[in-house]
């Protein structure tokens, strides 16, 4: 999959902040948000902030391409500064897979917030005129993807088609799931959709199935004009809330039994969804991946393949619930540990029990993926004694800053020497073909996740960028990790940070550009290492970080949400054209301070506020601290905000006595230009490092 991704950056706030003078684009929608496979489609992408000058378009994954059609009259050439409605031409592949893509405009200032741009087979129906009542309704032609908006309040869109007697139909919403990548799309819609007869008669309505999203399957009676009604169930509406409807009479896959499978062509797969004829069996024809994880794969039914299904690529050896019962802990179905085990909620009050016996002191991680890969399986995982009481439960999981449906049980301890039981059910006692599950239990060894607070760097030639890495220590882990990156465009070097030990779970990067750079936009890899495990016998453990973007939350939280990678992009100068210090190698004993003296570039004509920091912050919550414990900022011996086109400033670093011998920990002084409320635009220094010696 092609990486694609940008800076993310966290707005400064003193009252009403003064905002920048420049930004990287903010994407707010696309019209139409779907595209066919094996066409060239115009689209019109709308932003906040400008795309002037935007020469370059990032899609993820293979077959999809884009070319920015430049504005041609004198007007548009002249509202070039605040352009913020773009044309963009979509070339798709006849074989490309369809589905969800993510993409950004490449521009002087950087690279944008993230897209999502729809793949599809059958031709994209536009909506058009007044379409709000049954007389207005749009006619379409089955099979179609119908794309619009709910662009205000009350807007409710008819469409009109014809179906034959006995003909089934799929009909498939995407609308809210496509705005959670929005940056700054605060509320999302609720779509509802309805069929109607040539009366105007309600004949099926549905709302949420996935996510907030609906889907429905009709199979019609009788040959006529029919009617479809989409609005948001609450009457609300957005210009940016839009959607996609896929009507069609193939097969459509929710999911699979077994969930988990091994990075094999060719595998059988019991298919579970609408419209099947029968065909409950499949073949995997294309896994679109090598690497284990959460993937889609390509299924063919009766040689025909159906859109991308969700499974869980492993290495692990993996094996089956049985066909016995298994609901109670009697009749609970013997393991040995580790297991990577497929499993499925059958029917309602449907529960899974597993036994394994266990020592008094060994630890163990329990998990369950199933929603993250599809299934409707909500779980609740327990584990219990041999006598039924609970020793622990879990229901949902949290992984980096979002939480998730399904269930883990991270680093038991074992209490006694004897046989323990796995109990899996659905929270609400629900059950179905569709409720299948992967049960995961091995003993718990050390290791760390990793995320980036931002999904996007802008550098300008001779300029400096920052991305923050947190790490999420887990059973027992409590050292050092070493970050790095990959893939750097040319002329863009990076210096690169540790996360150190204890309970420091902060890193960075620092990226520069020369002098003499290109603009250019590139996606990179960000991963770190560590050695894991016991001083006896370490093990050296690497991991990829997973990327998140910046969300502007519901009263000006910071949120976030991952996308698929992170990009460097190098551009024209910005606000801030340089920020240079007194001092690139600081060195303190605890009890002691250091000042270090700063100086900004300003362009031309830019005199708004600008705020000097050296740790990550949006109003109380920090986001990259690379710090040992013990140091901190001294305010009162700083001078931190630069206003009226002011250019000194100063940062003074305090040791505490109890601060932790450390070499050359790098950091960065950054200075930060508000956006908005919630974003800011960073610009860093060159790298920095801090050394602490004994006293």
């Amino acid at each position: 999959m092609n990486r694609v991704a940008f800076f993310i950056v966290v707005a400064f706030v003193t009252g009403a902040p003064t905002l920048a003078q420049q930004s990287y684009p903010m994407l707010m929608g696309i019209e139409p948000v779907a595209a066919q496979a094996g066409t060239t489609s115009e689209h019109v992408v709308k932003s906040r902030y400008t795309m002037a000058d935007a020469y370059e378009v990032l899609v993820s994954g293979d077959g999809v391409s884009g070319h920015i059609v430049l504005p041609e009259s004198k007007d548009d050439q002249n509202k070039q500064s605040t352009l913020q409605s773009l044309t963009v031409h979509f070339t798709v592949d006849d074989d490309a897979t369809t589905g969800v893509r993510d993409f950004r405009i490449v521009t002087p200032n950087g690279v944008s917030t993230t897209g999502q741009l729809v793949i599809v087979r059958d031709k994209v129906t536009i909506e058009s005129g007044d379409n709000n009542s049954i007389d207005g309704a749009n006619a379409v032609e089955l099979p179609a993807t119908i794309c619009g908006r709910i662009e205000k309040a009350e807007d409710v869109d008819y469409f009109k088609f014809h179906a034959d007697a006995g003909q089934t139909f799929c009909f498939h919403v995407r609308c809210m799931r496509l705005q959670d990548r929005i940056h700054d799309l605060q509320q999302h819609a609720d779509p509802m959709l309805s069929l109607r007869s040539a009366a105007g008669s309600t004949i099926a309505a549905v709302d949420n199935l996935f996510a907030a999203d609906p889907f429905l399957t009709y199979t019609f009676e009788k040959s006529g004009e029919y009617y479809l009604e989409l609005r948001d169930v609450r009457y609300q509406g957005n210009q940016y809330w839009g959607y996609c409807i896929e009507a069609n009479s193939r097969p459509f896959v929710q999911t699979v039994f077994p969930l988990a499978v091994t990075n094999k062509v060719g595998q059988t797969l019991e298919l579970i969804g609408e419209n099947l004829s029968g065909h409950v069996r499949g073949k995997v024809v294309s896994t679109l991946s090598a690497e284990p994880g959460i993937h889609d794969v390509l299924v063919s039914v009766a040689e025909q393949v159906v859109q991308p299904v969700t499974v869980i690529l492993t290495e692990q050896g993996l094996s089956t619930e049985s066909d016995e019962d298994n609901d109670s802990i009697a009749a609970a179905q013997s393991q040995h540990l580790p297991i990577h085990l497929n499993g499925r909620v059958q029917r309602d009050g449907d529960i899974d029990c597993y036994a394994f016996d266990a020592k008094k002191g060994e630890r163990y991680t329990f998990e369950i993926i199933a929603r993250r890969a599809g299934s409707s399986l909500d779980p609740h995982l327990r584990i219990l004694n041999e006598t039924g009481s609970q020793l622990q439960l879990s229901d949902d999981v949290q992984i980096g800053k979002r939480n998730f449906a399904d269930s883990r049980i991270e680093n038991w301890s074992v209490p006694a020497d004897g046989k323990y039981i796995i109990e899996v059910r659905d929270v609400h006692l629900r059950g179905g073909l569709d409720f299948s599950y992967l049960l995961s239990a091995s003993s718990s060894e050390p290791y760390f996740a990793l995320y980036t607070d931002t999904d996007k760097t802008p550098l300008t030639p001779g300029t400096s960028g920052v991305v923050y890495v947190r790490a999420e220590k887990k059973n027992g882990f409590d050292g050092e990790v070493q970050l790095h990156v990959d893939e750097l465009p040319e002329g863009v070097t990076a210096t690169c940070g540790r996360i150190l030990g204890g309970k420091r779970q902060d890193g960075c990067i620092v990226l520069s550009a020369a002098n003499e750079s290109q603009p250019i936009a590139k996606p990179i890899r960000i991963y770190g290492t560590a050695n894991v495990g016991s001083t006896e016998s370490p093990k050296q453990y690497s991991t990829d970080a997973t990327v998140y973007q910046e969300i502007y939350q519901p009263g000006g939280g910071r949120g976030h949400w991952p996308v698929d990678a992170h990009v460097v992009s190098v551009g024209t100068p910005g606000d801030v054209r340089k920020v240079r210090l007194s001092t690139y190698d600081l060195t303190l004993k605890p009890g002691e301070s250091r000042t270090i003296d700063v100086e900004i570039e300003r362009a031309e004509g830019f005199d708004k506020n600008v705020t000097l920091e050296v740790i990550y912050k949006h109003l109380s919550s920090v986001y990259g601290d690379p710090f040992p414990e013990g140091i901190t900022v001294d305010a009162s011996a700083s001078k931190l905000l630069l206003t009226g086109g002011a250019t000194t400033g100063k940062i003074t670093l305090k040791a505490s006595d109890k601060v932790s011998v450390t070499d050359k920990q790098v950091f960065t002084v950054m200075a930060n230009v508000s956006l908005n409320f919630v974003i800011k635009a960073t610009y860093a220094s060159d790298p920095v490092t801090l050394t602490i010696q004994a006293k």
